[in-house]
This record gives structure tokens, C-alpha cells and sequence, in this order.
């Protein structure tokens, strides 16, 4: 070979066609029998695994010594061809192609070069532990089968052979990487059949393991040739991502949860290493822990991973950077809501305390940028922490939703008393600053006696009237007091927020309580009462409860409407339509006792005599049953005017019913006359609103002022046992009290049904007009 490329080197002046082809077609057909040559090596190595080191590396000299002759021709070539392209451009073009085929196939050949010698070094560079080294010479035999897959005059089966091979290898250096990163990075882990709990945590074990060479807490060469060797092959993200998830189940969450947990960090024997492991505080039993403490004992695992694992760098980045980049988001979070979020004052007068909470979460922050866990200026955990008064606005108004719903949701017949001396027990406020103003212009004593009305209103006007009400009730205003007392001196999106909530409160028990209590609402008329009673105490405190606290409130919800006056109506409407729902499943009991009366009818049949006697007994029964329940409940004119209008169903009945008859003969007008006696003896002793009879026989007296018809029903028993004369005399030419209760027609049918047909009956009919 060296006497040929003497022979080309040596000519002068211009080539011979047919020289310069012979020389070029000894080169191919030596390129030739050395790629033949070559690939048969590598197949046998690669695929068949028959091993001759010296015959690949006499290959791999050849192939350099053809790659030499055939730069050296092919710069002959160019050159001559570039001297004589005026005269031979079409001779020289096939040599060109030719020499172009050829140079294609000594690239492919240095290829394999470059695979075969990257995967010898790899093989004696893996049991040496130099996993760096092994990693790049397998990443320098990737990028050659790659070049080799864009050469189209590959040979297929020696490219599956040799991607086959980088594959094997490649998966034996992770086996060995993994393997080593075991020994290094060592778990114990609760198994799986443990029930969860602080005890399954107690056997959670996190080992660091240092080289035999180092004593150093600091992580060593070896593990840091591990991890490069890790991210060179694209696996270390993947190893991180596992790592930092058992991280956060096993150890992270659980300090956060637990506060019982505290961390433990104590040296292997013969100081190899490091040990993380937790133990239980016998005393503690807080149910969730401090921030402070949380910080420590998050600070102390992550500080102790970055001495001993964490402090190497990769590429351009920490891996503990790495590690912040997978678990902060969640880590984070999980503080705010198991932490944070309890931490969160619930009065107001604690918010100025909270700023010792601030001030360690921003250390604790710093603290983690030191170890180059975290990168960002800026961190949800720091923005919650900073936004208190916003998160205890929204954790007092949740709170206070809660506490609400629950006083809605319970018993309505536990009651108190309320007289008309009652106030409401306002939480001391400031004094707003307009007050020295007003003082100042205040009107002096004498000349306000000069400018004041002569005729007062009462003490006891605009009170509420005594009655009792749920004790819930009381609560649940004294909630809404509490919350605007909150409200009072916080800021301005607090104090909105609280605002507003207790007005949510008071709607929230607008559209609960009528329908979680509907049924005992129904059928139990004293609760009916109550409910009625509370809607009014409610509608009555709504018209003053704004005007208290709106000048205590800061600018500019002070400037705004702060009013519960619109939710009156709504109120009221709701305790009277409740009462009044009552009131007619009351009025309808009445009226099917009467029903049992067969129309006051033929009494002088005993049945029908008995029947007519039991229907008034029980109406008069059901309204003094009524009268017990409603007692002392109701305030007093309420309650006459509930008890009038029932007594006045029963009443209209009973004289519609009379009237009505054709003909009563003297035995029934008799027994009409002591049914309705009886209701007339003792329809005014329902009449008791007060547990003190004695005062209540001012209500007995004015029973015609409760019940509209009682006259007109008085009226009905005189006639029943008057005579012709009498009943003309009452008449008294349509002016007498008979005519104020009863038309003409109607004295006119009771006279029919009364008398019999004679002269003297005709008289007096003539005398009804």
C-alpha cells in the first residue's frame, strides 16, 4: 500500500484517466475487504460474543491505515481535478462518485471504531466503579450508533446488534447505580398490613450511608459519582421523583400531622453513616402542632438530607434544588391546611401576636434558600402566612357559620324569658371619633328643656313586650353581636367580611329553620309560638342593630350601608305566617269537633243531646289546652287575639249552625240554651295569659273585645229562652240590641222555628222590619 500512494504522490504534471481509475479501484475493492472485514469482527463480538482482542484491535489499526490512503488520494483527486476541470469534467465525474462511496464507507468503519473502542473502555472502566467515565462511553457508543443509523449502506443486522448491545449495557450500569445507590440511600418502611398512625410511623427509618473513606457528613465521591452517572444516562430525575415521594409519605407529612412525632438523628455504628428515625412525646396531645415547631422538624430532615445527600451539584443545579422543584408545591400545601391554617387567631385581639408566626416562616423560607432548596423570591407559604387578617376574616366567618346552623338546628321549646326591660349585651366598643364633636355641638341643658316636646312617649315604647323565646335564638344574636364586636377595629376587608357574614347568619336561619323544624312547626302549637316570637325578637333588634356599630367601623364600610332594616319585613311576615299557619290547623280541629254536634238537631233525642254536649266540651277542652301551652309564651296581646279569634270560630259555627234550624221545639230551645250557656260561662276563662289569675280577670272581662261575635252570640241565648214580647222589646224598631247583632230575616227565622204559627207570632213578625 505504501509503494502506491509513493507511486500517486510521486507523478507531476497532468494524470492519466485510466491511472487515476485503476488506482481508485484498488482503493474500493481494498475498502472493500476491510469493511467486510470489520463487520464480520463486530458481528462476531457483538452478536455471536466470539472475543479475539488482538484481532479487533489489528482491525481497528488497518481501518486507520485505509482511512490515511484514502484522505491522502482523496486530496490528489480533488486537486487534479480541479486543475483540469476545463478539459475533463465528464471524464473525472464517475472517479468522483466512486471516491464519494468510498469515503462513505471509511466514515462508517471509524464508527464502529468509535463504538467498539467506547464499549472496551466502558468494560474496564465499570468494574473500577468509575461510573462517570462508563456512563459518557456509553452515551460516545449511543451518538455512533445513531450516526451509523443515518448511513443508508448500514448493514441492518449489525445495527440491531450493536443497538442490542448498548442496551444491555445500559441497563447493567443502572442495575449497578441502583444497586449502589441502595447502599448509600437505605429505607425501612412500615409494612403494609400496619394500621395507619403514629405507631406505623415509629418504624420508619431513613439511613445515609457515607464511603468507606469518608467520615465526613458530607456527601462523598462515590455517591456524587453515582448521581452524575445518573443524570448522564436521564435517570435521576426518575430515582428523585420516587425518593421525594417516600420522602413526603413516610417522613415529611407525618411531622407536619403528628405532633406527637419528633425527629431523631443519630450515626451508624463505626461511623458510616447517618440514621433519621422518629420517636413519640409521651405528653404531648395537641391535636395539631405549632408552626414553629413544624419548621424545625422540617428544617432539621431536609438540612440533614442536604449535608449528607443533597449538596451536589449536577449540571448547573443542586440536586437539593432538584428535590425543592418535586415536593415544595405539595409540601407547602400540606403545611397551610394541617398547620397554618389552625394557627390562624379567632379573636381579633390576637392578630398583633401573629406576627411571630410571619417572622419564622420568612426564616424558616430564608433557612431553605441557604440549602438552595428554594429558589423563588416569593412562596405561597410566606403569601398566607402574610395575608392573617384575610384568612381570619374567612376562618371567623366559616366558624361562625358553623356555630349559627348549629344553634338553628337544635331544640326550639328550650326558652327564655324576655320582659320589655330587656337589653342587648353589647361588646364594648370604642369611641367612634365623631362622639367629642357632637359632644361640643350638643345643645345645653336649658335650652334642650326649652326646645323638647311637652307630651313624652313612655319608658316602655318601642320595647319588645314580655314573652319568652328559644334560648338558640338569644345565642345565635348574641353570635352576631359578638362577630361585629370583631368586626369593630379590624381592617376594612375584615370588617366587610365579617359583615356581611352575620347578615348571612340571620338569612341563613330565614330559610333553615322553617324547614328543618316544618313538621314540629305543625304539630306542635307551642312551638309554633316560640318560632313566632323569635322571628319578632329578631325583626325588633334589626332595626338598631346597624345603627350600634356602624360609627365604630373603619372607612370606608363606616361611609356605607350598614343596616339590618331591610330584613323587618321579611321576618315578621315569616313568625306571623307560621303563627297563623297554626292558628288555622287549630281553627280546623274546632270545626270537626263541632262537626260531631249533628247540627244541634232534634236535642231531645239523648244521643243527639249527648253528641251536641261532648262536641262543646271538647272545643272548650282543646282551647283551655291551647290556653296552657300558649301562656306565658305569647305576649299578651297576641295571645288574647289568637284565643279570641279561635273562640269566635267556634262561636260563628255554633250560631250558624242555630240559625239555620227549621224548628226548634221548647225541649231543644232549652238544650240550646245550655250548650250555649255553658260557652258563655266558660269561653271568658280561656282568657289567662298571665300565670296570675288574678290579673287575668281584666282579659275574662273583655272577651267581647277578642271575640268578634260574642255579642251577637249573647243575643242568640236570650232568644233562645225569650218570649214574643221580649224578643220585639230587643228588636225595638230595628234599633234595639237584637238589631245590631241580626238582620230582620234572621230574628224573623228564629221566630219561625221558636213559636208556633199563631196570631201573636204573625204580630210580631210584622213588627221586624
Amino acid at each position: 500500500m505504501s509503494s502506491f500512494v509513493t507511486e500517486v504522490l510521486a507523478r507531476s504534471g497532468k494524470l492519466e484517466k485510466e491511472d487515476l481509475s485503476n488506482k481508485i479501484s484498488k482503493m474500493s475493492r481494498k475498502i472493500d475487504d476491510t469493511k467486510e472485514q470489520v463487520c464480520d469482527m463486530i458481528n462476531k463480538n457483538y452478536s455471536e460474543f466470539l472475543l479475539n482482542l488482538e484481532a479487533s484491535e489489528d482491525f481497528m489499526v488497518q481501518v486507520d491505515e485505509v482511512s490515511k490512503e484514502m484522505e491522502s488520494l482523496t486530496n490528489l483527486v480533488e486537486t487534479e481535478i480541479q486543475q483540469n476541470v476545463h478539459v475533463a469534467v465528464a471524464e473525472y465525474t464517475t472517479l468522483k462518485q466512486q471516491l464519494e462511496r468510498n469515503t462513505s464507507i471509511i466514515t462508517m468503519l471509524g464508527h464502529l471504531k468509535e463504538f467498539h473502542n467506547a464499549m472496551e473502555e466502558f468494560k474496564k472502566t465499570l468494574p473500577q466503579k468509575n461510573y462517570v467515565d462508563a456512563a459518557n462511553q456509553l452515551e460516545k457508543a449511543k451518538a455512533s450508533v445513531e450516526s451509523l443509523k443515518v448511513w443508508k449502506a448500514t448493514e441492518l443486522p449489525l445495527i440491531s446488534a450493536l443497538s442490542s448491545e448498548l442496551t444491555v449495557q445500559r441497563e447493567n450500569l443502572l442495575y449497578h447505580l441502583g444497586d449502589e445507590w441502595k447502599r448509600l440511600v437505605i429505607w425501612k418502611l412500615p409494612s403494609l398490613k400496619d394500621p395507619p398512625g403514629v405507631a406505623s410511623f415509629l418504624k420508619v427509618e431513613l439511613g445515609l450511608s457515607h464511603s468507606e473513606k469518608d467520615s465526613e457528613p458530607e456527601p462523598s465521591a462515590e455517591l456524587c459519582s453515582v448521581l452524575q452517572a445518573l443524570a448522564i444516562q436521564g435517570n435521576l430525575q426518575h430515582k428523585m421523583e420516587l425518593f421525594s415521594r417516600v420522602l413526603l409519605k413516610y417522613m415529611l407529612k407525618p411531622v407536619v400531622l403528628h405532633p406527637s412525632l419528633e425527629l431523631s438523628v443519630s450515626e451508624q455504628p463505626q461511623g458510616k453513616g447517618i440514621v433519621l428515625t422518629f420517636q413519640q412525646l409521651k405528653d404531648s396531645h395537641k391535636e395539631h402542632a405549632t408552626p414553629s415547631q413544624v419548621y424545625s422538624k422540617v428544617l432539621l430532615v431536609l438540612k440533614t438530607l442536604h449535608s449528607n445527600l443533597l449538596d451536589v451539584a449536577i449540571r448547573d443545579k443542586k440536586l437539593s434544588t432538584i428535590l425543592g422543584e418535586l415536593i415544595w408545591e405539595e409540601l407547602s400545601r400540606c403545611i397551610i391546611h394541617e398547620c397554618l391554617l389552625y394557627s390562624i387567631p379567632t379573636n381579633s385581639s390576637q392578630l398583633e401576636k401573629y406576627n411571630t408566626v410571619i417572622k419564622e416562616t420568612e426564616e424558616f423560607e430564608k433557612a431553605l434558600k441557604e440549602i438552595e432548596f428554594l429558589r423563588s423570591e416569593s412562596t405561597d407559604l410566606l403569601k398566607y402566612a402574610r395575608n392573617v387578617n384575610c384568612h381570619f376574616a374567612s376562618k371567623k366567618c366559616k366558624d361562625v357559620i358553623v356555630a349559627a346552623r348549629k344553634l338553628m338546628t337544635s331544640e326550639i321549646h328550650n326558652t327564655v324569658k324576655i320582659t320589655p326591660d330587656s337589653k342587648l349585651r353589647l361588646p364594648k366598643l370604642p369611641v367612634p371619633d365623631s362622639l367629642p364633636r357632637a359632644k361640643q355641638e350638643a345643645p345645653s341643658k336649658q335650652a334642650a328643656a326649652t326646645i323638647e316636646n311637652a307630651s313624652q312617649l313612655s319608658a316602655w315604647s318601642l320595647c319588645l313586650p314580655a314573652c319568652r323565646i328559644s334560648e338558640s335564638v338569644q345565642q345565635l344574636m348574641e353570635l352576631a353581636l359578638s362577630t361585629l364586636g370583631e368586626a369593630v377595629g379590624s381592617s376594612a376587608q375584615c370588617a366587610s367580611q365579617l359583615f356581611f357574614t352575620v347578615r348571612n347568619i340571620f338569612q341563613l336561619f330565614y330559610d333553615v329553620v322553617p324547614t328543618y323544624h316544618k313538621e314540629s312547626l305543625l304539630k306542635f302549637p307551642q312551638l309554633a309560638a316560640i318560632q313566632h316570637n323569635n322571628c319578632m325578637y329578631l325583626a325588633h333588634h334589626f332595626l338598631t342593630l346597624g345603627h350600634h356599630f356602624r360609627p365604630h367601623f373603619s372607612q370606608p364600610l363606616s361611609q356605607s350601608v350598614v343596616t339590618f332594616v331591610d330584613m323587618v319585613p321579611a321576618f315578621r311576615k315569616l313568625g306571623a305566617q307560621c303563627f297563623l299557619t297554626q292558628l288555622n290547623v287549630q281553627k280546623t280541629e274546632l270545626l270537626e269537633r263541632l262537626s260531631t254536634a249533628h247540627n244541634f238537631c232534634n236535642l231531645d233525642d239523648a244521643d243527639n243531646y249527648t253528641a251536641a254536649s261532648k262536641a262543646v266540651r271538647q272545643v272548650i277542652h282543646q282551647l283551655k289546652q291551647l290556653g296552657k301551652v300558649w301562656q306565658d309564651v305569647l305576649p299578651v296581646d297576641i295571645y288574647c287575639k289568637a284565643m279570641g279569634s279561635l273562640l269566635n270560630t267556634a262561636v260563628v259555627e255554633i250560631i250558624a249552625k242555630i240559625v239555620m234550624l227549621e224548628d226548634i221545639s221548647s225541649e231543644d230551645g232549652e238544650h240550646l240554651h245550655t250548650l250555649c250557656q255553658m260557652v258563655i260561662e266558660e269561653g271568658p276563662l280561656i282568657f289567662v295569659p298571665l300565670t296570675d289569675e288574678q290579673k287575668n280577670k281584666t282579659y275574662q272581662e273583655e272577651v267581647h273585645l277578642h271575640v268578634k261575635k260574642w255579642s251577637t252570640f249573647k243575643e242568640l241565648v236570650i232568644v233562645l229562652r225569650a218570649n214574643l214580647q221580649e224578643i220585639v222589646d230587643r228588636w225595638a224598631d230595628s234599633k234595639g240590641p237584637l238589631a245590631l247583632e241580626f238582620t230582620s230575616n234572621e230574628v224573623k227565622s228564629l221566630i219561625r222555628a221558636l213559636f208556633q204559627n199563631t196570631d201573636r207570632r204573625a204580630m210580631a213578625m210584622t213588627k221586624i222590619k
